[in-house]
């Protein structure tokens, strides 16, 4: 799953942590093809509609298989010498 997760995000395919609706999936997509997370979202839901269904396959799939963006954290105190 990692190797999966990784060629994903060398192009680009990640969920965002900001912007999310759900899960990030279309925000995720919106961002690598550079057009509006809004508009990304109605373009999805016309094509799901157009393929009855497909929302129950499509949206679960690139899911588990977008790794989400990492968070880098910030410590209040400096690491311990």
């Amino acid at each position: 799953m990692n190797t999966v997760h990784d060629s994903m995000s060398r192009q680009g395919l990640i969920r965002p942590r900001e912007g999310r609706l759900l899960a990030g999936v279309v925000a995720g997509l919106a961002r690598r093809f550079g057009i509006d997370p809004w508009l990304a979202r109605l373009l999805f839901v016309v094509v799901l509609l157009a393929i009855p269904g497909s929302q129950f396959l499509v949206y679960p799939i690139l899911w588990i298989l977008m790794p989400s963006e990492k968070t880098e954290f910030v410590t209040a105190y400096p690491p311990a010498a």
